[in-house]
């Protein structure tokens, strides 16, 4: 029995001190050390434990008494504790593990399709792509097939384009923008997965693919920022040009020497 009671959580003296309080209920430390034929300052740190576990009761008397929680009493116990502890094992181990943000790379026209196709076609919520009117041609056809089975999209279009998707934003270009080499990109689906990527003339096409929630917030607040200015330019278009200029001449020229 001994042998039993340790596969429990006792110690060889706990369980022979419970042995001796079960087959002699209410008895004091210096029985149960007669009994056990250890000595008295063992058998109380030993009684301490089997209390602290609520395998043993204390009775309040001169000299205090000891008694055994009943077996009955202490297995409903262990099986309550142990179906608690292997449901929370279960349910902890069994999700699946969070993996760490990743960053892809894709190269040339057949993968940067590739991978559009196949982020818009796993978006069931929300698709905001920012980029320039010249390549909307890379994304129109799979955005279209996107809206018809519900998803939200939103283009926004660097640039004057025409398409025949509904929910677009067009940006202006300012005469710098001519100059750009690059012409960058993103689209974003469902505020989890993300490309960013460049066009241009002399350039190979190279997009980068992340789930990095940094990325993913910025592209977010890019986005909002976007609505919340086409909203003001379209309400206060000609304050803000008396105010700050051309294209926030007047707010952007400071920061130019050191952007």
């Amino acid at each position: 029995m001994i042998d039993e009671l340790r596969k429990i959580g006792l110690s060889d003296l706990e369980a022979r001190c419970y042995l001796v309080l079960h087959e002699d209920p209410k008895i004091s430390g210096y029985e149960v050390a007669k009994k056990v034929s250890v000595s008295r300052t063992n058998v109380y740190a030993a009684l301490r434990s089997l209390t602290e576990k609520g395998i043993c009761r204390v009775i309040e008397s001169e000299p205090v008494l000891y008694d055994a929680v009943p077996i009955e009493q202490l297995v409903r116990l262990l099986k309550s504790e142990f179906e608690q502890t292997t449901r929370v094992l279960q349910e902890q181990l069994s999700a699946v593990p969070k993996t760490a943000p990743s960053f892809y790379n894709w190269q040339g026209d057949k993968a940067i399709e590739t991978v559009i196709r196949r982020l818009v076609a796993n978006a069931d919520k929300s698709i905001v792509v920012d980029i320039w009117s010249e390549d909307v041609h890379w994304v129109e056809e799979p955005l279209l097939e996107a809206e018809k089975r519900g998803v939200a999209v939103t283009l926004i279009s660097i640039g004057e384009c025409a398409t025949s998707l509904k929910n677009v934003l067009i940006h202006k270009r300012s005469e710098e923008w001519s100059a750009v080499r690059a012409r960058k990109f993103s689209l974003l689906c469902d505020a989890h997965s993300a490309l960013l990527g460049s066009f241009g003339k002399g350039l190979k096409p190279t997009v980068l693919e992340t789930d990095h929630p940094s990325l993913i917030e910025l592209l977010q607040n890019t986005f909002y920022h976007d609505l919340i200015m086409e909203q003001i330019e379209r309400d206060f278009g000609k304050e803000l040009g008396e105010k700050y200029g051309k294209d926030y001449e007047a707010i952007i020229h400071p920061y130019k020497e050191y952007l």
